[in-house]
């Protein structure tokens, strides 16, 4: 197999995993098994954000149609879709905005107006940190947004990030499930984290707070931000750690008795159907780990001595071979140049298989936006590094964006309306 049908063959195997985690289809499938007990509610309330939140209500409205009450989605900008009956407010990531402090005040007072005999059906995917911004007082809005981007910028995880958010919030951590109590809540969550760890996904609106004022302040401490973040953030979270002001709702909280979260779709999903699809074209395929994180570099280069090794030995499978991973890593900023952990990930990896012959990486993110471009991510083989320009410049710079885009090897795939994090492949033929 040349490098042509290999690159071919990463798109596809990529594609198949995209696809498997659609999250239409996922929601109605589930709604379809939860259609007998949503009969006893008296009204049905829809709330949510994310970026594929769209898409989850749209299968909402074919499952529940009518009875639907009302309802309001907070939405990437462009990652809408046809509704009859809930409400889509377009607002800014992975920068919080004005809208999305708009949209999330008013999802928190559909909430509020919910009963006993009522049902807030909560559809959360990946982006919903950022798309439901409810800042506590003191905070302002641009002391969030100066929080999230330091917290962004020094390489903090999705965990850090979001036990930071949740303590800087009226709506995150449990808090949505407060605000809807005594009501049933039944929250549909696409994971787009390392684990599905329920308090993670969208910082947990609807799930008890593992985390802590204390947490909060370690993870600034960590990133030696505390003296760095606006100070009414430093003293929200202080107070917190005084127990000047109340905790999240955490584990065992009465507002969790009437309270479901089921996760509808997942990395491991993706990766199993990508698999499937590896396997269909001939390749010996191995799924190594759903939950990569790290730096995105060393991830990369890591996957670069696997196909190395494969090619010099023959392990830890065979060629021809696929392995895949699937996960988040993270960029730590050195530069200013344009790009996302995808692109880096593959730039970084593309400079390592460098000579290796019929071999490719690629590295996409299901949500089709990696970092602030409009690309999914890239795809190199071992010839990438010699017909491009210095790699390692533009590696230090943060800058790969241009790099795979003079030689058309950004992969654009265009809102998904999905988030399950992303996919790496690499294959050896």
């Amino acid at each position: 197999m040349n490098v042509a049908a290999l690159r071919k063959s990463a798109i596809c195997i990529f594609e198949a995993g995209l696809a498997a985690a659609d999250p239409e289809d996922a929601v109605a499938r589930e709604l379809r098994g939860l259609k007998a007990e949503l009969g006893g509610f008296d009204r049905i309330f829809v709330v949510g954000a994310g970026k594929a939140t769209a898409a989850m209500a749209h299968a909402v409205e074919r499952v529940l149609g009518a009875r639907i009450t009302g309802g309001l989605i907070n939405v990437k900008d462009g990652h809408t879709a046809a509704l009859a009956h809930i409400r889509q407010n377009e607002c800014g990531h992975p920068i919080p905005d004005e809208r999305g402090v708009s949209g999330a005040a008013r999802i928190a007072e559909i909430a509020r107006q919910a009963n006993r005999r009522d049902l807030v059906l909560a559809l959360i995917s990946g982006g919903a940190s950022a798309l439901l911004p409810l800042p506590a007082t003191p905070v302002t809005l641009a002391q969030k947004q100066e929080t999230t981007r330091l917290l962004l910028e020094c390489g903090a995880n999705i965990h850090e990030i979001n036990a930071v958010r949740k303590h800087i919030s009226l709506i995150k951590g449990g808090q949505l499930s407060r605000l809807a109590s005594p009501a049933t809540v039944i929250a549909l969550l696409l994971s787009d984290v390392i684990g599905d760890d329920l308090d993670v996904i969208g910082s947990g609106p609807t799930a008890p707070d593992h985390s802590t004022f204390a947490v909060a302040r370690a993870v600034l401490r960590k990133y030696q931000l505390l003296e760095r973040v606006p100070a009414a953030v430093r003293t929200r979270i202080e107070k917190g750690v005084r127990k000047a002001i109340p905790e999240n709702p955490q584990p065992g909280n009465a507002v969790f008795r009437r309270n479901r979260n089921i996760v509808v779709g997942s990395n491991r999903q993706a990766l199993n159907a990508a698999a499937r699809e590896a396997r269909r074209r001939g390749f010996r395929t191995l799924i190594l780990a759903s939950g990569v994180q790290g730096e995105t570099r060393d991830v990369a280069r890591m996957h670069a001595a696997m196909a190395r090794e494969i090619r010099e030995s023959g392990l830890p499978v065979a060629a021809p071979a696929c392995i895949i991973t699937g996960g988040e890593t993270t960029v730590t900023l050195r530069g200013s140049g344009k790009g996302g952990r995808n692109q880096e990930f593959v730039l970084a990896a593309a400079m390592d298989i460098a000579g290796l012959p019929r071999t490719v990486v690629l590295s996409c993110g299901t949500d089709g936006t990696d970092g602030p471009t409009d690309a999914a991510g890239a795809i190199a083989d071992g010839g990438t590094v010699g017909r491009g320009p210095w790699a390692a410049e533009y590696l230090d710079g943060n800058n790969a964006y241009p790099y795979f885009e003079a030689l058309g090897d950004l992969v654009i795939t265009g809102p998904t309306n999905t988030n399950v994090m992303d996919i790496h492949v690499v294959l050896v033929g």
